[in-house]
């Protein structure tokens, strides 16, 4: 199992901290650093700075780090138009030399939409139809091969005759990550689109059954590639009950919440829950890092957690 660190800029972190949690999680060995997609805070933070621009981020990062990779959970297809998110994509991926994973869903966060004008199709079944031909023209971009043009006839996109420029650094395209838990679409997108599946904030039982979903939808759809499994869940570790109240209280949450819905605890606590989801199948799991000031507690995992891990 790999562990990747995964930051909610929008509750409040300016580009340098996000590059200190990057450099940080680089310098400790950890696999990834993902962050979310969002322009507005959630719940009672006040969200100050403001929020970060995901990929203006990410680009940033993709010139000062070396060997993490970076990526989204997720990019939100409201916030952007197809065409010229795969063209953002791909530069940031030439920028890191490779190393860049796409995280995209279908977004949800009415709020966000109105803070900032972005159009919000009142229609999850729209959203939904709309990010499914997202997917069809950004991969159709990046898939086509140079010297060749791309067209694509949809019922809300259509590209005629597009140069299909610039390619990704990543042949024949970045990894794609789909997630959720949807029954029926999410499974056969994933099957159809994704790389890896993953499915966040969910408990042991959940997962399982949305993993043998996905599991199904693929052995269906006749795939050869192989599917990576991941979860995505918060982390709160501390050495002793006093330091986990610590990080508890810091991210606004209690030990016994985040124990039951979470990776809580100490060390050993979270080493064997994290061996709950290697067992039904669990490949990587973002580590949720909501207090992105306390570097020490990346180290603590990096020396305590990870090296139990195998």
């Amino acid at each position: 199992m790999r562990l990747r660190i995964f930051t909610e800029p929008q509750q409040g972190a300016s580009y340098d901290t996000q590059l200190a949690v990057a450099r940080a999680a680089e310098d400790l060995g950890f696999d990834a650093f993902f962050r979310s997609d969002h322009y507005l805070r959630m719940g009672d933070a006040d969200g100050l700075p403001g929020p970060t621009d995901a990929w203006i981020t990410l680009a940033g990062l993709a010139r000062e780090t070396s060997r993490i990779r970076l990526g989204t959970l997720m990019t939100a297809a409201t916030f952007r138009h197809p065409g010229p998110l795969a063209i953002s994509v791909a530069q940031v991926d030439r920028m890191s030399g490779g190393r860049v994973e796409f995280g995209f869903g279908a977004g949800w966060y009415e709020e966000e939409h109105n803070a900032y004008g972005i159009p919000f199709a009142a229609s999850a079944r729209e959203r939904f139809d709309r990010y499914e031909e997202q997917l069809d023209v950004i991969t159709g971009l990046w898939e086509t091969p140079v010297g060749e043009t791309f067209r694509y006839e949809g019922r809300h996109f259509r590209l005629t005759d597009s140069p299909a420029l610039p390619k990704p650094h990543q042949a024949p395209r970045p990894p794609v990550l789909i997630g959720g838990v949807g029954v029926k679409r999410t499974p056969r997108l994933a099957a159809a689109h994704a790389d890896e599946y993953n499915v966040p904030f969910n408990g042991i039982e959940d997962t399982e059954a949305a993993f043998e979903r996905t599991r199904l939808a693929v052995e269906a759809s006749g795939r050869s590639r192989p599917m990576v499994y991941s979860a995505a869940q918060v982390v709160c570790c501390g050495r002793d009950d006093a330091e986990i109240a610590r990080r508890a209280e810091a991210i606004g949450r209690k030990p016994e919440e985040l124990r039951e819905n979470g990776l809580a605890g100490t060390p050993a606590e979270v080493v064997e829950k994290l061996g709950r989801f290697a067992a039904i199948g669990a490949q990587r799991v973002y580590l949720q890092v909501l207090d992105q000031s306390d570097l020490d507690h990346l180290e603590l995992i990096a020396a305590e957690v990870v090296p139990q891990l195998g």
